[in-house]
Order: structure tokens, then C-alpha cells, then sequence
């Protein structure tokens, strides 16, 4: 069954003629659709009117894209997809770190685009396959993770993950002491078969920082040299 996801979309370019195509597309794909130019009318119209999803551009006149994305994880685990300009890998590496959740580069095919927002979309709303399966509640001590309402925990205290860094941490929970390649990962928590393996190490390093008590000591995500990553269970208070 192909469930189609719609939602709310903030784009968030200063090229008219992108923005243009950008909206046509979505909309077709049945989004409701909001266009700005700037980052200061960008923040203005996140805090007026929370969209389901924001597509920004990082080469933004007035507030910077990366900057806007940082504000927006300071409360808000709003879905982003950024617009990179092609071999920007440092303004994308950056952009990943800030928290967003997948970048599309410019010059960029509108229709993958549309294919994207709708995949991170369908993440945000708790449709991954690999990781709907299973038990609905998984628990690590006091990593608590509840895949039905989209929620974590640790300690009582309620995670601010986004839709990626979730998928990331209950497919890895799902699966405790195996170990995966960065493809892997990237092809069962991203469905992508092919990609920026870079993405995958970003979301791990941003998930330690929030589960671990010392991220440079990782011991719940634990790096497996020549490898990828591997989740050990048990292992937080070692």
C-alpha cells in the first residue's frame, strides 16, 4: 500500500524562479505551500503558522540558511531539507550538524526533490518500514524509545530528536550488538542506495551527544572500526 503523505511546506528561497518550481511541484504532490525570501520573514513565518516541513536554502540574504536552522532546533524538531549548492560538502556537513534532516544540491531535479520532502515527511509521521517493525516500546536502561508515538526518552526526560536521528536510534535499538556499514545504515534508515556516507556519520555523532554521557566515549552507539556502528544495550552505566 503507497499511504500518501502531505503537509504544510515552508520554502524558504530568494531565486523567484526556484521558488516557483519548487512549489509547483509540491503542491502537485498535494503539499499546501508557503514561499519566503529572506530568513528574518522565514523565522516570522515559522513562529506565526509551524509548517510540517521547511525546504531552505543556505545562501540566504539576511539570516543565513545554517543560522535559521539552528534557531529552529533550538525548540523545534520541525522537519528540514535543505538546497546546497553542487561540492558545497562543508555547507552540507555543517547544515547536517546544525540539524537538518536531508539536503537535496543545486542544480537539483524538482521531481526528486518532491521525492524527498515526501520520504522525510513519511519519517516524521513514524512510516519507516525497517523500523516500524517489531515491538512498539523499546528500552535500554533509561533510553526509552516509543516508535507508535514517535517519542524518546532518557532518564524521564523527553529526547529532541528529529525524524532521521529517531529512525537512526530505533533501527539500531532494533538490532542490538550488529554491526553495520555506513551504506547499510544509509540504505535501511535513509532508503537510499546510493549517497553521501558523511550524512550517516553526522546523525551518529548528533544521536551521541544526546543519548551518550560522554559522547567522546560513545558507549550505547560504539564505533566498529573498519566497519560502521554497532548499538550495545546494557552498556550505558559501564
Amino acid at each position: 500500500m503507497n499511504e500518501e503523505i502531505t503537509g504544510r511546506i515552508l520554502v524558504v528561497d530568494d531565486d523567484p524562479t526556484v521558488a516557483e518550481v519548487v512549489m509547483r511541484y509540491l503542491v502537485r504532490d498535494g503539499h499546501e505551500v508557503r514561499c519566503v525570501a529572506d530568513g528574518h520573514e522565514a523565522l516570522a513565518s515559522v513562529r506565526a503558522q509551524p509548517p510540517d516541513l521547511v525546504v531552505l536554502d543556505l545562501m540566504l540574504p539576511g539570516v543565513s540558511g545554517l543560522e535559521i536552522c539552528r534557531r529552529l532546533r533550538e525548540n523545534s524538531a520541525v522537519p528540514i531539507v535543505m538546497l546546497t549548492a553542487l561540492g558545497e560538502e562543508t555547507d552540507r556537513l555543517a547544515g547536517l550538524e546544525t540539524g537538518a534532516d536531508d539536503y537535496v544540491t543545486k542544480p537539483f531535479s524538482p521531481r526528486e526533490l518532491a521525492l524527498r520532502v515526501r520520504s522525510v515527511l513519511r519519517r516524521a509521521h513514524g512510516g519507516l518500514a525497517p523500523a516500524g517493525r517489531g515491538p512498539a516500546r523499546l528500552g535500554d536502561g533509561e533510553l526509552v524509545v516509543d516508535t507508535g508515538a514517535h517519542e524518546a526518552f532518557l532518564g524521564g526526560r523527553r529526547l529532541a530528536l528529529t525524524a532521521r536521528e529517531f529512525d537512526l536510534l530505533a533501527f539500531l535499538m532494533r538490532h542490538p550488538r550488529r554491526a553495520f556499514t555506513r551504506g547499510e545504515l544509509l540504505e535501511q534508515v535513509w532508503g537510499w542506495s546510493f549517497g553521501d556516507s558523511s550524512t550517516v556519520t553526522v546523525h551518529v555523532r548528533r544521536l551521541r551527544e544526546k543519548i551518550e554521557r560522554d559522547p567522546t566515549v560513545p558507549h550505547r552507539i560504539v564505533t566498529v572500526w573498519g566497519v560502521g556502528y554497532r548499538y550495545e544495550p546494557g552498556s550505558a552505566d559501564s
